[in-house]
């Protein structure tokens, strides 16, 4: 999953949003949101889906197997 952190920072920015907004928009804790952002940490895949449902995008894209949103 190493496209993830880039790929939830370009989107996060893309969006105007501080990591805190978008955790709590997503329905994350703040620190698991910074965590999966930096890399520190590989999120769930109910994690993931709510990301993924945020963003508009697919679990694909966001962990670098396609580059179709």
């Amino acid at each position: 999953m190493s496209n993830l952190p880039e790929r939830m920072l370009s989107l996060r920015k893309s969006r105007g949003l501080k990591q805190e907004n978008a955790a709590e928009l997503c329905g994350l804790s703040y620190m698991s949101y910074r965590r999966y952002e930096t890399g520190e940490r590989e999120p769930t895949v109910s994690s993931l889906w709510k990301i993924a449902d945020f963003y508009g995008v697919s679990v694909d894209y966001l962990i670098g197997r396609s580059d179709i949103r």
